[in-house]
């Protein structure tokens, strides 16, 4: 990247729509308070962790005092990111100029940031970088375009792009087992279970004029699915706090809910003069933060 973190003042975006106009996104945080269902965030301690024109998107912790994100300098290049919240300095994970990082987040074996790559020859495939800053290597060499994913047993669940779109899961080469279609950008494995959740866009109610899309599941080890009610309107993006608790935002307003629940408890509203419309976010539960992606008003 040609941009310097140092200079700065510190105080369902992916592969799909970096091919796209960016609008300016930053990172903030908030401290939070108690687990699961006692969960709560404390509004007035936010603050943005970046302020730029750019892009920067996509947090995900890596370990306790780690998190990366993916971040675009001047000429819309994207490159991986690591924050450190003990030194409160940022790094260059990746510095590529002919192609673009998105998604990164730490793998099941803990050794590898895995981001999606769009490459010189425009495919989009799951990339592994490194901890020890190796040079990157590719993982399915088949399986592509790739949009959104997460992990499950050192195997990735990946949202690929085609006609139709398909939610799949790699259990081995030749073994690629079909979840589900029109989904939405939030692919998730529910924590300390072998279950991958999303958002279906087929299945959905109208709250206000805005869609409120059903959480899903599908057991990889059991083959069991489920359904699991509604998400918050006009909203794409969730995390789990943990096994039960869900989180997710619309607006400014932060919300979260039991899955087996179907109401969501409003937890708080980030209100700054400057930023607006809570989309991504990620949980530290060693810190007690919450990261979350803003636009730039």
């Amino acid at each position: 990247m040609k941009f310097l973190y140092i200079l700065w003042i510190i105080s369902c975006c992916t592969v799909v729509e970096s091919t796209l106009a960016q609008t300016g996104f930053d990172l903030w945080v908030v401290e939070t308070s108690g687990k699961g269902g006692n969960f709560k965030i404390l509004p007035e301690t936010a603050y943005p962790l970046t302020d730029r024109p750019e892009y920067d998107n996509q947090p995900s912790f890596i370990n306790e005092y780690q998190m990366v994100f993916s971040a675009a300098d001047e000429n819309e290049n994207f490159d991986i990111i690591v924050y450190n919240f003990n030194s409160k300095k940022f790094t260059n994970m990746s510095r590529t100029s002919d192609r673009n990082e998105n998604s990164p987040m730490i793998t099941d074996c803990g050794m590898y940031i895995s981001a999606v790559v769009s490459e010189p020859d425009k495919k989009q495939r799951i990339w592994l970088y490194p901890l020890t800053f190796e040079p990157a290597e590719l993982l399915y060499d088949d399986i592509e375009p790739v949009g959104y994913y997460d992990w499950y047993d050192n195997k990735a669940a990946m949202f690929v792009l085609g006609d139709p779109n398909h939610l799949v899961y790699a259990r081995g080469r030749n073994d690629i087992i079909k979840i589900d279609s029109a989904v939405a950008r939030s692919i998730k494995k529910r924590p300390k279970t072998s279950e991958i959740t999303y958002l279906s866009a087929d299945e959905f109610r109208d709250v206000g004029g805005e869609k409120a899309l059903m959480l899903k599941s599908y057991d990889i080890e059991s083959g069991e699915r489920a359904e699991h009610y509604f998400g918050v309107q006009g909203s794409q993006d969730f995390i789990w706090l943990d096994k039960n608790y869900l989180l997710m935002a619309s607006g400014n307003n932060i919300y979260k809910r039991k899955y087996t629940d179907s109401n969501w408890e409003l937890v708080g509203t980030i209100n700054p003069e400057t930023h607006q419309n809570i989309s991504r976010m990620a949980y530290s539960q060693d810190l007690d933060v919450l990261v979350l992606v803003m636009e730039r008003k």
